[in-house]
């Protein structure tokens, strides 16, 4: 499945309205709405993406598409979860970590935030 990404882009998982603006690498995603408490730190028109050309690869290409037909075939490999089921893995990993480091920071600790 395909999401359209046109602004604003809905990401139901997570409940929050992302709004797209600029475009090619100076494109941002900045929060447009919150329908949740899971990230008290963010607000309501904070950047959440910018693109960085530092992490471009030399020969970037368009469009990666993948099949998994051949590991399937040759080594009897299946998914055990789909696409959207590991991106709302990775939301909810990303989210209980942030919990983490502000709870931590609330009670004084140092807190390094690694942009990586």
């Amino acid at each position: 499945m395909v999401e359209d990404l046109s602004s604003p882009q809905k990401f139901s998982t997570a409940r929050v309205t992302l709004k797209f603006q600029g475009a090619s690498v100076k494109e941002t995603a900045v929060m447009a709405a919150i329908k949740c408490n899971d990230a008290p730190a963010v607000r309501v028109g904070y950047r959440v993406v910018k693109i960085d050309p530092r992490y471009f690869r030399p020969t970037e290409v368009e469009t990666l598409l993948g099949d998994p037909s051949k590991a399937k075939q040759k080594l009897g490999w299946t998914p055990e979860i789909t696409v959207q089921d590991m991106c709302v893995e990775m939301v909810k990993t990303d989210l209980s970590e942030a919990k983490r480091m502000a709870l931590l920071k609330k009670h004084g600790y140092e807190v390094n935030i690694s942009a990586e």
